[in-house]
């Protein structure tokens, strides 16, 4: 398995209770109560796009957050291209991309090109390198009209295609996409998936692995789909297959026949 370009191993992730007040000194002592990861297992091949689903609270962004080796697990494994996000991140890192909707994380009075030479900087790419590369991306990416421009001046869509330049500087072989176009416009949102289909995914052969709640983008995007119910896997499949099992005439009903909602009685209890 080692040739996979992801591994997850009976991963699990639980969060201590949030405290207020004098309580808050609990926190380092504190029962891991919140589970949002309950041993998950599945992998992805080099060059595939799955996407991860499930309602608020399922586990998308937490398993994509260990993944991307922000925070760590509490137990279980990951693996980025062969390398273990809890005992080797460095080298994790250096074959991943990470990029989530809303969070642009850039410096507004700096231009877009200004912002990207700094993160290439903490890359560790050399500063022809560096320009090379973001010359290449802003091209790929229609960002050339813009770049020299300060980042406080574009559009939600331009920052979106900013974020995922910033992701791809170091050309990963797998991109973390969190809701990427959650954001933005449905035109913008329909190019934006155009864009990763036929440039990242077709034309680079970066895995691709994120987390949606736009099933029409799920299906244009995603060989596979993982959907996750608090914090387990409920089914691994492509979507086709998933209708097929369920003898569903689209994945909205495959879904709700996979992972029930809850109903108001049951959230109660």
């Amino acid at each position: 398995m080692a040739d996979r370009a992801i591994i997850v191993e009976n991963l699990e992730k639980y969060f201590p209770p949030a405290y207020s007040g004098w309580r808050v000194f609990l926190q380092p002592v504190a029962q891991l109560t919140v589970r949002a990861l309950a041993g998950i297992s599945f992998s992805v091949e080099p060059g595939e796009a799955v996407a991860l689903i499930g309602e608020n609270g399922a586990g998308k962004s937490t398993l994509l957050r260990v993944l991307a080796t922000l925070i760590l697990p509490t137990r279980g494994h990951a693996q980025i291209s062969g390398c273990d996000v809890e005992r080797d991140g460095p080298n994790a890192r250096k074959h991943l991309g990470y990029f989530t909707s809303g969070e642009e994380g850039f410096y507004g009075r700096l231009t877009g090109r200004e912002n990207l030479r700094m993160f290439a900087a903490m890359n560790n790419l050399f500063r022809a390198q560096a320009a090379r590369r973001i010359g290449e991306l802003a091209d790929l990416l229609g960002l050339g009209d813009v770049l020299d421009r300060q980042a406080r001046t574009y559009s939600t869509g331009k920052l979106q295609r900013l974020g995922l330049t910033r992701a791809l500087l170091h050309a990963p072989s797998v991109l973390l996409l969190d809701e990427p176009t959650r954001s933005l416009d449905p035109i913008a949102a329909a190019e934006f998936r155009r864009f990763l289909k036929s440039e990242i995914v077709s034309r680079l052969g970066t895995t691709l692995l994120f987390a949606s709640h736009t099933l029409g983008e799920v299906e244009e995007l995603a060989g596979r789909v993982v959907l996750l119910a608090e914090g387990h896997v409920r089914a691994l499949d492509t979507p086709r297959n998933l209708c097929a099992k369920t003898g569903t005439a689209n994945l909205q009903e495959a879904l709700e026949h996979l992972a029930p909602r809850p109903s108001a009685v049951e959230r109660a209890q």
